[in-house]
Parts: structure tokens; sequence; C-alpha cells
């Protein structure tokens, strides 16, 4: 095969992508380097009405394909809804951005109600599960399809550390599950479709420096987060989307895998101390 042919094996040119949660922060960073790829890109927006606009000339600019829906994804019944847009509009679907969440903020939140938890799981987990089982046909029937889980490091450090003002137990656990969702829908989605996930760290907007959270945490706190982070810094957006090309355009052989997007924080509270010297 040449290089040409390899290049065009792997564009993502005139592909349809749909983009949950792209109103704003990593969301809509995704969902405009797609539209620059040459992607038709659905991108959804549930709140944050103030972001609209700056989405709509952005996604304009890029000069591709689009559509922007609005849609509450908590609300089971108007996911069919969604897909059957996607589809009727670009003729199809090849990627899915599985990219929503609440965030499940003690220093925000305080202890959770009841209504909390449950909010956090049709977020974070439900969601995109059933916004999965409605696109799966048309992922498999474009012969090469992709779905992209995201997810937090809360699955694998819960409640605990300098996290524990970050991360509470429904998040957690919610970002656990979407872990299991991974493999499961590997399995169903073999060989026409690929799922992988991407497992974030604190990133800007997202448990960051860019969300209201972070801006409760006095400074020790965002100090002892930083310290406990290999890198020494918060992630940034195009951290994330480089991460999303990678598997979309350079992993073709990669399937049913996790990424860790954490600067090392899952790494950093156990420092590699001082060789002693020994006794022999």
């Amino acid at each position: 095969m040449t290089e040409l042919d390899i290049n065009t094996l792997f564009s993502l040119k005139g592909k349809t992508a749909l983009v949950l949660g792209a109103v704003k922060g990593i969301g809509r960073g995704i969902a405009l380097s797609l539209a620059e790829a040459g992607v038709h890109v659905a991108a959804t927006w549930h709140d944050w009405p103030e972001s609209l606009d700056a989405l709509k000339n952005q996604l304009a600019a890029a000069g591709t394909p689009h559509l922007i829906h609005q849609v509450d994804l908590t609300d089971t019944d108007a996911i069919p809804d969604l897909v059957r847009r996607v589809t009727e509009r670009f003729g199809g679907l090849d990627i899915l951005i599985n990219n929503i969440e609440r965030g499940g903020w003690p220093v925000v939140h305080g202890r959770y109600t009841r209504q909390q938890w449950d909010l956090e799981m049709a977020t974070t987990l439900r969601a995109k599960q059933w916004v999965f089982e409605q696109a799966l046909p048309h992922l498999k029937a474009s012969g090469d399809g992709a779905v992209i889980n995201f997810s937090s490091i809360a699955g694998m450090v819960g409640r605990s550390g300098p996290a524990s003002l970050l991360f509470n137990e429904g998040y957690a656990a919610a970002s656990r599950g979407i872990s299991l969702f991974t493999e499961t829908w590997a399995r169903l989605g073999a060989p026409q479709v690929r799922v992988n996930e991407l497992v974030l760290g604190v990133v800007d907007t997202r448990h960051g420096r860019e969300t209201r959270g972070w801006g409760l945490l006095g400074s020790a706190d965002k100090n002892a987060i930083l310290d406990h982070t290999l890198l020494g810094r918060t992630g940034r957006i195009e951290d994330v989307v480089r991460a999303v090309n990678f598997i979309l355009k350079d992993a073709p052989f990669m399937t049913g895998s996790t990424l860790r997007i954490d600067g090392g924080y899952v790494l950093g509270g156990e420092r590699v101390g001082k060789m002693p010297k020994g006794v022999v």
C-alpha cells in the first residue's frame, strides 16, 4: 500500500460524527477539530446557552456541513429522534463522541442528595448507554465506525486524597461503569465498530482552572492537586483533542482499550524513592 493509499484510508473527511455535550469546553474543541478535518458534525447541547453563539460561529467558519441540536439526554425518549435527525441529515453515522457528564463536585454540591445521585447516573452513565444503542446499527452500517467514551480518573481514585474535593462517590461509580461499557461495546461492535475510552484527569474545563468548582478551592487545595500530578499542571482542551484524533486516525487496530490522559495524577501519589547504597 502506498503512502497516498494509507492517507486516504485514515482520512476523516466526509465522515459523520455525533458529538455529545459540544456547546463548550472539551466537547466544542472536539467538534471544531473534526469539522476542520472535513467531518460532518452533529453537535448537541442542553444547557449553557450563553456559549451557543460561539459554537454556531466557529462551526460555520469551519465551512463543513453541520447540525446543532438541543436535547436533554437524560430524557431517554428524546434519543431516538436525535439519532434519526443526524442520520437523515447526513445519510449515516461513522463516529460517536460519547462526551456527557455532570461532574460530581463535593466542593460545589456538598453531601449529595438522592436527586443529585439520580441525576449523576442519568447524565454521566445512562445517557451514554441509550445513545450507543440507538447509534450502533448506523455505526455498523458505516463499516468503519468508531466510538470514544469519556470517563474520569474518579473511577480509579474515588473521593480520596487531593481529589476528595473534586469527585463524589456517585460520579466515581458512574465513571467506573463506563469502563465496563467500553469493554462490552467493543465486543458488540466488532469488527465494524471500534470502541475505546479516554479516562480524563483534571482538565482546565473539567474539574480544572476554568470551572466554578476550581474557583471555590483554596490555594493549598489547588497546589495539592498540582503537586500530586507528575507533570505539575492541569490538562488543556488540546491535550484531549489530540488523543481523540489519535484514536480516530492513527489507531485502527485498537478497540476495547483505555487511554488515561491525566498528567500522571494517578501515579503521582507514589514517588520513586532514592536508590539505597545497599550492603553488598
